[in-house]
């Protein structure tokens, strides 16, 4: 675990996030997805917006090159029970089935503790195979009024959660 370093994105990253958000969107997702110039905008928005309320993690492997991220902002949908929002979760596939994935999760849920933000939700992909990581740390799925499930969960308690995700 310690050839890998977890911490907080910096507006230098924007060029290599960009590039890990698009080869991880492209391999969770198995097929094309938006563009490296698509994604290089959107971090570079986020880094030039004046707003304090997003954050967002990357983990370094011992090169120093990217190879996760994890993204938090503050949930202000109409799932009153959740106050934040895990916005974006990737990692490479190759580092799948390490404990990187549950400590950038870690390092999530102790920031949005830290915020006063006690609860937190995603939205994800419904088929994507690696939802039983979510469901592993306790998330639970999130029906519709009518029972289904279209890829979203969520943690009551992130004090719990913290508890089973390292960050070390």
């Amino acid at each position: 675990m310690s050839d890998f370093v977890i911490r907080d994105a910096v507006a230098s990253d924007v060029p290599a996030l960009a590039q890990l958000h698009v080869d991880t969107f492209i391999e969770t997702h198995t097929g094309r997805g938006p563009t490296y110039q698509l994604r290089e905008s959107q971090w570079r928005q986020c880094f030039n917006e004046e707003n304090p309320n997003w954050f967002c993690y990357v983990i370094a492997d011992s090169r120093g090159s990217l190879i996760g991220f994890a993204k938090g902002v503050p949930y202000t949908g109409s799932i009153t029970e959740y106050a934040g929002e895990l916005n974006k979760i990737y990692l490479l596939r190759k580092y799948h089935r390490q404990g990187l994935g549950r400590r950038l999760i870690g390092h999530v849920s102790r920031r949005f503790l830290s915020a006063g933000i006690g609860s937190m939700l995603l939205f994800g992909d419904a088929q994507n195979p690696t939802n039983g990581f979510y469901e592993h740390l306790g998330a639970v799925r999130l029906l519709t009024p009518t029972g289904e499930f279209h890829g979203g969960y969520g943690w009551q308690d992130l004090h719990e959660l913290a508890l089973q995700c390292p960050i070390g």
